[in-house]
């Protein structure tokens, strides 16, 4: 089988293609950050950890600049808690007063349900709260 110029040609452009797909699938394969076995997201501490690390890379903080840092962000802290602490009736009662109006809108069979979906958001909530996520500014 005798093979002419052009199908010479098409075979070449053929084999390149294939090869810079090829090249972009592994490229794309192995610069894809990896995946944690694990689905839990970092909690307060270990975040507080990598935010430190990073400014103090980034800024290339003296050890008296980290200790000031760390201090900041425990005064922060107790800030965003104070805060928290103090709208946490009125979110309360917002919350209430939302679970009532739901409520007066559904039927029997449906309070129902909507009490169950609420238990397992509930407890949901309080899981993550146990991990440490959720737990908002302030490190």
């Amino acid at each position: 089988m005798k093979l002419t110029k052009l199908s010479i040609a098409l075979y070449v452009a053929l084999l390149f293609l294939s090869g810079v797909a090829v090249g972009a699938f592994g490229y794309r394969l192995y610069t894809v950050a990896p995946v944690s076995a694990s689905n839990t997201p970092p909690n307060a501490a270990e975040y507080r950890k990598k935010y430190l690390n990073e400014m103090q890379l980034r800024l290339k903080l003296n050890p008296d600049q980290v200790t000031k840092l760390d201090g900041i962000l425990d005064d922060t802290r107790s800030k965003f808690h104070a805060v928290r602490q103090r709208t946490k009736p009125e979110f309360e009662a917002i919350r209430t007063e939302q679970v009532e109006r739901v409520n007066s809108i559904l039927s029997a069979e449906q309070r129902a349900e909507y009490e169950k979906m609420r238990k397992e958001r509930d407890a949901r909530e309080a899981r993550e709260k146990q991990t440490g996520r959720g737990s908002g500014p302030g490190f």
